[in-house]
């Protein structure tokens, strides 16, 4: 099998596989369910993996079951989230972020996590007011954390790449969400990394019947795939859910995308995907004319 292409995750020099896992899918297995998704995983050569301290049993899982294999990959995890035993809402003061990183630290059975974000969009006076930020800038010098990120969306976004302070972005973008591609293109040329999460759009279309759009617009996506007529782009026996994860790899400002599954057999259906590479430029110019004029269009920053 060919390798899964790689990209600089901006300024950060680390070299990850376009296709990424997100493993908040992990916290409805058990153990050797866990083993199998995650040995696969690493088995395909996908070298990102992100979690978070509020996905169930994520971290634990991961520590377990792959952390002697630690030099194979990159782990980004969150902060600012409370843990599964804690409950309650994500918390932004320097004690909680020290601890949440500590804590997944400990469960993760490594000594560094290779990027932290926060798990909230928030602005700078939220960011700073109760030293949160700070607190994990501190964590990074301590060589705890070797990145900083930010679960960024609009309207905040903007001004957190102007902060100059955060080396990637994780972001909702998918063919049927482009609402945040003008932002994503922002903060690739101010030298950030881009980490891509929803690239199918959070599911199989099957499951987009009662999804809503960012900023809680009304029609399911489904009701967006068939007012832009994707299905008459769709080739050589192509899926929806290929169309999907391939347009989003086609946005050269992506260094990563991030699906979670908890299947092996979804899995290699997402790596061969991967591996067939973006759509054609023509496609992806067409498919982008049709979803602008069916209301998937990127938002001004």
């Amino acid at each position: 099998m060919p390798d899964l292409p790689r990209r600089l995750l901006g300024r950060t020099g680390l070299e990850v596989t376009s296709l990424g896992y997100g493993a908040m899918e992990l916290r409805s297995l058990d153990e050797p369910a866990a083993q199998a998704i995650l040995d696969a995983v690493l088995g395909a050569g996908i070298n990102f993996i992100d979690t978070s301290i509020d996905y169930g049993r994520s971290e634990d899982l991961i520590g377990h079951c792959i952390s002697s294999r630690r030099a194979e990959f990159f782990l980004a995890s969150k902060c600012g989230c409370v843990s599964r035993d804690t409950g309650g809402d994500h918390v932004h003061t320097a004690e909680s972020i020290r601890a949440g990183v500590e804590n997944s630290l400990r469960l993760l059975k490594t000594d560094y996590l290779d990027l932290v974000q926060f798990h909230r969009s928030l602005t700078e006076v939220e960011l700073k007011e109760h030293g949160a930020l700070q607190e994990l800038l501190k964590l990074r010098d301590e060589g705890k954390v070797r990145f900083v990120g930010v679960s960024g969306t609009l309207p905040n976004m903007s001004k957190q790449v102007d902060m100059g302070v955060f080396d990637v972005f994780q972001v909702p973008y998918s063919a049927l969400q482009r609402e945040h591609e003008a932002v994503i293109t922002k903060a690739s040329a101010a030298g950030a990394g881009i980490v891509v999460r929803g690239g199918v759009a959070r599911g199989a279309p099957t499951d987009w019947e009662h999804r809503q759009y960012y900023m809680l617009r009304t029609e399911t996506m489904r009701d967006r795939w068939d007012e832009a007529r994707l299905d008459e782009l769709l080739s050589n026996g192509m899926t929806r859910m290929e169309f999907m994860l391939r347009f989003t790899l086609s946005n050269p400002d992506l260094d990563t995308t991030i699906v979670g599954t908890k299947s092996v057999e979804h899995l290699a259906g997402n790596v061969a995907a991967a591996l067939a590479g973006p759509l054609p430029a023509d496609v992806v110019t067409e498919a982008k004319r049709r979803l602008t004029a069916a209301g998937s269009a990127p938002e001004p920053v």
